[in-house]
């Protein structure tokens, strides 16, 4: 997207954001759902397709933008990110990255306006452990038969499209060549849906299991075509998703941080705002430290993707470091608001519900700290 065209873009989701979104989060949160006109607006402004290419009806936003994009959205609530991080960072990334050029013709327009996908790995007995995978696909005359449970799937409530990562022979291949990605409507015979589960936080983003049952598919429903790719589609799909996790994290950050700034100046304690208070200071200080640094590297991280670097390591180190600060600063916005933010009256008990997931989804804080330990160790025993 041209850069001047970006910016107008920015300025209008930011009014958005403060205007619609916000005021929308009581309702989000007492119903558990967003409602379906704030759905068509987000469709209408485009945010479905947001580094989709032009030519499938997308924005063609770099990763760059995309992100700035994804933090700008995230200073409201997460539910209405999540309901488009999974379409744009983690299935339509995969389909960019190894779709055929029908599969993107038949699949990335329909993401683009709206429809919304889902994004299969993790499953009951297994989750970043990919030789626990379960799922599998055996081969059927021309075609394949999936079977298995995936579980903690966003979106999938809703969706009318699941990636699904299944095995395609029961050995467990080096660098996961027993993983293939399917392509799975969800209103295939087979394929159900289970109860969305209920969650510490997040309100109005739903998570299920995906259930297939000898679900029927044609050859050409494997992503790419070609077995044992599908790991690495979902790992490039994962580090734009865990970009997304970060830039998300460091906005909810800031809005809990600038809730804090808020309360301080009002809450009055010995006669004065405790905003007034060199302890109360320091705890606002550490977090805009802390936020700054995340904004850093966010802007780092979206150079060196865009520049056509291997960012895994990277955007990992970010999404780690985003995470981890932004549950030290909704826990520091608690203190600052003491007795009243333990409180469900007011945002502080939500921001640090919330907030918690950040450091689990697309890979948990320990996962990344030992993916980008065994990157260094690697990268250090080749230059010797």
């Amino acid at each position: 997207m041209d850069q001047d065209v970006f910016e107008q873009f920015i300025e209008q989701l930011e009014r958005y954001v403060r205007e619609r979104l916000i005021p929308a989060e009581r309702e989000v949160i007492e119903t558990d759902r967003i409602p379906d006109e704030i759905l068509d607006e987000m469709r209408e402004m485009g945010l479905f397709g947001l580094t989709i290419p032009e030519e499938y009806g997308g924005a063609g936003m770099n990763i760059a933008q995309y992100a700035k994009t994804i933090n700008v959205l995230s200073y409201a609530m997460p539910a209405f990110r999540s309901i488009i991080s999974i379409n744009i960072g983690m299935v339509c990334s995969a389909l960019k990255n190894g779709g055929t050029d029908a599969q993107k013709a038949e699949w990335l327009p329909r993401l683009a306006a709206g429809e919304i996908a889902c994004f299969g790995l993790t499953e009951p007995g297994s989750g970043s452990d990919s030789a626990g995978l379960q799922t599998f696909a055996a081969k059927s005359g021309n075609g394949w038969v999936l079977n298995g449970t995936k579980r903690y799937i966003t979106n999938s409530p809703f969706a009318k499209m699941a990636l699904i990562m299944a095995r395609t022979t029961k050995e467990n291949l080096p660098k996961n060549a027993h993983v293939s990605a399917f392509l799975v409507p969800t209103d295939k015979p087979g394929v159900s849906i289970g109860s969305s589960d209920k969650k510490m936080g997040q309100s109005g983003s739903h998570i299920a299991d995906v259930i297939l049952e000898d679900v029927v598919l044609p050859a050409d429903a494997m992503l790419g075509t070609e077995e044992g790719k599908g790991f690495g589609f979902a790992m490039q799909s994962l580090d734009n998703g865990r970009i997304s996790v970060g830039a998300a994290a460091t906005a909810y950050a800031r809005r809990a941080l600038d809730s804090a700034l808020r309360y301080a100046n009002e809450r009055k304690a010995f006669g004065e705002p405790i905003a007034n208070f060199q302890l109360i200071q320091q705890m606002l200080a550490d977090s805009e430290i802390e936020i700054y640094a995340a904004e850093c590297m966010m802007a780092d991280v979206t150079a060196r993707a865009d520049a056509g670097e291997n960012v895994l390591r990277k955007a990992a180190a970010f999404k780690v470091f985003a995470s981890e600060m932004c549950g030290r600063v909704v826990d520091r916005v608690v203190q600052v608001y003491g007795g009243a933010g333990y409180l469900a009256e007011y945002d502080a008990e939500r921001f640090f519900r919330d907030a918690r997931i950040y450091r689990i989804y697309e890979g948990t804080t320990q996962i990344l700290q030992l993916q980008i330990a065994k990157h260094m160790l690697r990268e250090w025993s080749a230059g010797q």
